[in-house]
């Protein structure tokens, strides 16, 4: 899910007068990819909190803790 991306690949893009255009196809690629991880994280926490709820109205512990392990995971990933 996750790519990773240099920072000197996208100076190098740059820096080659005759190839912007490689700069800036890279540039769109980074902004894409990070909308489309958050779109997909935001997702996965919204099918998380109705599995939690579920779980709680089941009183099913152990699933509830499996669910809430995940989404506090998806919100440490967020947040760094």
């Amino acid at each position: 899910m996750d790519k990773y991306y240099s920072y000197t690949d996208f100076l190098k893009a740059v820096g080659q007068s005759k190839k912007v255009d490689e700069a800036e196809k890279l540039l769109n690629e980074i902004y894409l990819d990070l909308f489309l991880n958050h779109i997909q994280r935001m997702h996965r926490e919204e099918q998380l909190m109705v599995l939690i709820d579920r779980t709680l109205d089941e009183r099913d512990e152990k699933a509830f803790h499996l669910y809430a392990a995940e989404l506090e995971a998806l919100h440490k990933i967020a947040s760094e």
